[in-house]
């Protein structure tokens, strides 16, 4: 997806931007937030069949070399936000992936990881928001007993997964929610928990299967009404000067290439920052 976005506008569209290419995290690295074995099966390629199947990919080191990247991607991003104030990582976003197991296409969770490396950093406080139509339920359940990550998802209700952990705070939104009511609701929710906990970094699963043509989102939100929250987003983190560090999530359409310009939205919401004096 990330080549995608990249070849389908012209050069002149990123030149506000610096680009990094992220190197593949280390197993030990992935070891301080998941499972020893499970992340040793996973990487070594021995995991029993019946969780790959749960995962829903088959196994192969591709695979494995591509998540490492992501994970260590989203990893470098917060470095970055903490370097410019907004940093994107066209990829990351695998909130389904648990302690021992994987779920919805997510073998490691980058979020948790990353919101782990924040700390480390020097952060004392991470603000993860999930904007993903999927609950973060994996990223709930693995920074449940830590509280210097804050965990908040917005999602649609009748939708996967069916358990849903509970996050620091969920927003569920009804099937058909439309703009109004889910940019009401997030920018809400957003404002408490920026009050509340005064977080050092944001990380912003800026999900685009909330779009109302998404085959696995159930959403009714626009590409205005997705423009308009990331906009906000990344302008509410700017004027309170707290580093926000993004990764584009999920997105499911039979033709990729109808994502590319939904995903975009993203970056233009940070280009037009930078172009403020």
């Amino acid at each position: 997806m990330y080549e995608a976005i990249l070849e389908a506008y012209p050069e002149t569209s990123w030149s506000p931007f610096q680009f990094f290419e992220p190197s593949a995290v280390s197993a030990e690295t992935i070891k301080q937030t998941h499972c020893g074995d499970y992340t040793d099966d996973l990487v070594l390629g021995t995991l029993p069949a019946a969780k790959m199947r749960r995962i829903g990919f088959p196994w192969s080191e591709r695979l494995i070399e591509r998540t490492l990247t992501s994970t260590g991607g989203t990893m470098l991003t917060v470095e970055k936000a903490f370097e410019q104030g907004i940093a994107i990582h066209l990829s990351g976003g695998y909130h389904h992936a648990h302690f021992n197991y994987g779920s919805g296409f997510c073998l490691f969770n980058d979020l948790a990881v990353a919101a782990q490396h924040a700390l480390k950093k020097g952060a004392d406080k991470v603000l993860i928001v999930d904007s993903d139509v999927h609950h973060g339920d994996g990223t709930a359940s693995l920074m449940n007993d830590n509280p210097n990550i804050v965990t908040l998802s917005l999602h649609c209700d009748k939708n996967f997964p069916a358990r849903k952990p509970n996050s620091d705070f969920d927003v569920p939104f009804s099937r058909g929610t439309k703009d109004k009511e889910f940019l009401e609701g997030f920018q809400q929710v957003i404002q408490l928990a920026l009050d509340l906990h005064q977080p050092d970094i944001v990380i912003f699963d800026a999900g685009v299967d909330i779009h109302q043509d998404d085959e696995l989102g159930f959403l009714d939100v626009s590409l205005e009404g997705i423009r308009a929250r990331d906009s906000w987003m990344l302008s509410t983190c700017y004027q309170r000067g707290i580093p926000i560090a993004c990764v584009i999530g999920g997105g499911y359409r039979s033709q990729h290439a109808d994502l590319v310009p939904i995903h975009y939205s993203l970056i233009e919401a940070a280009a037009q920052l930078k172009e403020v004096p």
